[in-house]
C-alpha cells in the first residue's frame, strides 16, 4: 500500500475530530441560553468569530505547511483545540465565550481547514485527486455523524460541559497519531506521489515569513477575475452551510417543537448523505467540467433552502425530504472548487490560494450565523434567513459558470479572418 493512503487516513481522522468540535455550538446554544440567560444573538457572535477565524487562518496555515511542515502545524492545532474546548467549561461571561470559543478554538480549527486537504492531495497524489479530495472533505460530514448524536445525548443527560470534555478528549487521542504517522512529502519516505510516472523534485516554495507568503497570495488573487468569482461563490457556500444550517438548524427545530436529540440526529443524517454526495462529487470532478457541477450544486441547494421554512412547519415527510435533498449537496462544492483553483493558479499554489478562497467561505458563514441569530431574536423565527440564503445560492449558480471561462477570440483582429 502506498504511504499516501496512510497520510490520507491520519488527515481524515484529524479533520473528522475538528469537524466534531466545530459542530458543537449547535448543541450548546439552547443550554447556554438557559444557564446564563445569554441571548441567541450574543452566542451567535462568538460562533461567528469562530467561523471567521476558521477561514482566515487557512492561507496562513498553508504558509506554515511550507515553513514548519504539515505534521507540526497539525500537532499545534490539535493541542490548541484541546486546551480551548476544555477552557470553555470555565466560562461565566459572554466575553469569555468570545475569547475562548471565538478566538482560541477558531484559530485552532482554522489550522486544519480545507487548505490542509488541498495541500495533502496536491503533494501526495497525481491520480484520483478529485476523489481523494472528496473523501477528505466528507470528513466534516462524518464528524457530524459521529459526534452530534453523542454530544446531544451527553448534553441532555449530563450537561453541556460533558460534551465539551468529550470533544477535547477526541483531539488528544488523534494527536499522537499525527506525530507518529504524518509526513510532509512523499520524498520523506522515499516515494513518488501516488500515480506519478516519474520522479518529481519537491517544488521550491517562497522562503521567508509565512505571513508575507500568505499576503503575497492574496495580492496575486486580487488581480484575478477568477479569484473573485471563486471567492464570491464560496462566500455564498459558507453562508448557506456552516453559518446557517450548521449553527441554527437545531435551534430552529426546537422552536418548532422538535426534540434536541432528534434534531441532532437529523443533522447527523445529513452527514451520512453528505459523505456520499461529496465523495461522488470528487469522482465527478475527475471526469466532468467543474463549472457545470457547481452550477447544479448551488441551484439545488437554493431550492432546498427556500423550502425549509415550509418543511419545518409542515408534515414530517417534508423535513425528511429536506434532509435527503440538502444533505447530498452540503459540501459537494469543495472538490470542484479546488480543481478550478488549481487550474487557475497552478498546483503548487493551491494551498495558499484555496486558503484565501476558503476564508471568503467562512466570512460568509460568520455573517450568516450572526444575521440569522439577529433575525431570530427580533422577528421570532428564521424564515427570512432561510429564504434569503436560498436566493443567493441561485445567484451563485450563475456566477460559477464564468470561472476559468476563456474569452472568445477576436476574429476581426486576426489576419484573414
Amino acid at each position: 500500500m502506498h504511504y499516501a493512503w496512510m497520510v490520507v487516513g491520519v488527515t481524515f481522522l484529524t479533520l473528522l475530530t475538528t469537524a466534531g468540535i466545530r459542530s458543537t455550538p449547535g448543541i450548546l446554544i439552547v443550554p447556554l441560553e438557559h444557564e446564563f440567560g445569554w441571548s441567541r444573538a450574543t452566542i451567535s457572535l462568538a460562533v461567528s468569530l469562530n467561523l471567521l477565524l476558521f477561514g482566515l487562518m487557512g492561507p496562513f496555515a498553508a504558509a506554515f505547511f511550507h515553513k514548519i511542515g504539515v505534521r507540526r502545524t497539525m500537532a499545534i492545532a490539535l493541542t490548541l483545540l484541546a486546551a480551548g474546548v476544555s477552557a470553555t467549561t470555565l466560562m461565566t461571561k459572554p466575553w469569555h465565550m468570545v475569547l475562548i470559543w471565538g478566538v482560541v478554538v477558531g484559530c485552532g480549527s482554522g489550522m486544519t481547514a480545507y487548505s490542509l486537504s488541498a495541500t495533502v492531495v496536491t503533494r501526495w497524489f497525481r491520480k484520483s485527486q478529485g476523489t481523494v479530495m472528496g473523501v477528505l472533505t466528507a470528513s466534516s460530514a462524518t464528524g457530524q455523524l459521529l459526534f452530534l448524536p453523542v454530544l446531544a445525548t451527553l448534553t441532555r443527560d449530563h450537561g453541556w460541559r460533558a460534551a465539551a470534555f468529550t470533544t477535547a478528549g477526541a483531539a488528544l487521542v488523534v494527536l499522537p497519531l499525527v506525530l507518529l504517522f504524518m509526513r510532509n512529502y512523499p520524498e520523506n519516505v522515499g516515494l513518488r506521489p501516488f500515480g506519478a510516472e516519474y520522479y518529481e523534485p519537491v517544488s521550491a516554495h517562497p522562503a521567508g515569513n509565512p505571513f508575507r507568503i500568505a499576503i503575497a497570495g492574496l495580492q496575486r488573487g486580487a488581480r484575478s477575475k477568477d479569484f473573485w468569482l471563486l471567492a464570491g461563490s464560496f462566500f455564498i457556500c459558507g453562508a448557506s452551510t456552516n453559518g446557517l444550517i450548521g449553527t441554527h438548524l437545531i435551534p430552529a427545530c426546537i422552536d418548532h417543537g422538535i426534540p434536541e436529540v432528534r434534531a441532532a440526529s437529523m443533522l447527523a443524517m445529513m452527514g451520512i448523505l453528505d459523505l456520499v454526495g461529496t465523495t461522488l462529487s470528487g469522482w465527478l470532478s475527475d471526469r466532468y467540467n467543474s463549472r457545470y457541477l457547481l452550477f447544479c450544486y448551488y441551484g439545488l441547494r437554493g431550492l432546498s433552502l427556500m423550502g425549509l421554512p415550509f418543511a419545518l412547519g409542515g408534515p414530517e415527510w417534508g423535513l425528511s425530504a429536506f434532509t435527503v435533498f440538502y444533505g447530498l449537496d452540503w459540501i459537494a462544492t469543495v472538490p470542484p472548487t479546488v480543481r478550478l483553483t488549481a487550474e487557475a493558479f497552478g498546483r503548487e499554489n493551491v494551498g495558499v490560494m484555496f486558503g484565501w478562497i476558503f476564508a471568503s467561505h467562512q466570512v460568509g458563514a460568520a455573517l450568516a450565523a450572526t444575521f440569522a441569530g439577529v433575525i431570530r431574536t427580533y422577528l421570532g423565527d428564521y424564515m427570512i434567513a432561510f429564504l434569503l440564503s436560498g436566493t443567493i445560492c441561485l445567484l451563485a449558480a450563475g456566477l460559477v459558470l464564468r470561472i476559468n471561462k476563456q474569452p472568445l477570440p477576436d476574429l476581426a483582429a486576426e489576419p484573414g479572418a
